[in-house]
């Protein structure tokens, strides 16, 4: 039982996780598909992994994240940083900025009852070679397995925080705190929570930050760093329409990546390419180069709002998925006039996306 202890100044300051982070997911994805228990809650994931994992690449890049990262139970801390919340690469570049005294003992401690391997002594010592390798299988494993599911893993985190907001709003923290897992239990000023590790921690002063995932595992997971808000990673369930395995029609179509930009287009928001990056997790280049190609395919526009350059659907992209006569929360309204579908208003004007 891990006891947290909360002063004045985390309570003011607690607050939920924006988004997603995707190379945090990735990492906590790996354990939790691993855990029969937890695949089942998540079954589109668990066959996406069991059919992609029948590609060299992507069975490759599983063994060796299978064998880097502990199966089970606590996370080297390094491995789920703050920083780099807008893509897998901007998360992958946080973790090699890493000192390498903390990588060495982070590691050490996880492998402690684990056999040592040359790859795993390499890993602890921040070879960088053998760190190529990790960003090469974390980014392939994430392409395959995550990135056809960020729209719905993403969906599902703000369900949550909404739901959350609304109890917090009924029953103050202690009504928060009540409904987040059963797992965790308020006692004030002390929050307990059964993780996979114990003792008696006092808060940083900065805040308690939640972030409901689809993919804990088993239990939540705490971490605690100096001049951070503590963060708090708990166990929330899939919704239930996500939770199905099945083929995704429109990602075979336009591969996976393209597919879940185009959703994220549907669903109500500004939609810039720096959003919609960060959204799918992807970087922003990759962002762009995707907008690039489902405007020329005529699927949306791109025009400036302001000082901001905003995407939307077009009633085309909007029929693609499955809106009849509307666009779609994000898309034009279906009599808007045009002179070419899926035409850049703005093209020669040196807009980009």
């Amino acid at each position: 039982m891990l006891r947290l202890h909360l002063t004045p100044e985390d309570l003011c300051r607690v607050r939920f996780a924006g988004r997603l982070h995707p190379v945090g997911t990735a990492m906590l994805a790996r354990q939790a598909l691993r855990d029969p228990a937890t695949a089942r809650l998540v079954p589109a994931l668990a066959a996406r992994q069991a059919g992609a994992t029948s590609g060299a690449s992507v069975r490759a890049a599983a063994a060796s994240l299978a064998h880097l990262l502990p199966a089970r139970g606590r996370l080297p801390d390094f491995l789920t940083p703050f920083e780099g919340l807008e893509s897998v690469s901007a998360g992958l570049a946080a973790i090699r900025a890493t000192p390498r005294r903390r990588v060495r003992a982070e590691l050490t401690a996880a492998y402690a009852e684990l056999s040592a391997t040359p790859l795993r002594r390499r890993f602890a010592e921040a070879d960088p070679e053998i760190l190529d390798l990790f960003d090469q299988a974390v980014a392939t494993w994430f392409g395959a397995v995550l990135a056809p599911h960020w729209t719905d893993l993403a969906s599902a985190h703000r369900h949550h925080v909404a739901t959350a907001t609304h109890r917090l709003a009924a029953g103050g923290l202690e009504g928060l705190f009540a409904g987040l897992h059963p797992a965790i239990r308020w006692r004030p000023p002390v929050l307990e929570v059964r993780t996979w590790w114990s003792g008696e921690v006092t808060g940083t002063g900065e805040g308690l930050l939640l972030l409901p995932s689809p993919l804990a595992g088993p239990c939540p997971r705490v971490l605690v760093e100096p001049d951070r808000p503590v963060l708090l990673v708990y166990p929330a369930a899939m919704p239930r329409d996500a939770a199905a395995p099945g083929v995704d029609p429109l990602g075979r179509l336009l591969g996976a990546t393209r597919a879940a930009l185009l959703r994220r287009l549907g669903e109500p928001d500004r939609h810039t390419t720096t959003a919609l990056a960060g959204a799918v997790g992807v970087s922003i280049s990759t962002a762009s180069e995707h907008m690039t190609a489902l405007r020329a395919a005529g699927l949306i526009r791109t025009g400036r709002d302001g000082g901001a350059v905003l995407h939307r659907l077009t009633p085309l992209g909007g029929h693609l998925l499955g809106r009849s006569g509307d666009a779609g929360p994000g898309g034009d309204p279906p009599d808007e006039r045009r002179t070419g579908e899926g035409r850049d208003p703005a093209s020669g004007s040196g807009l980009r996306p």
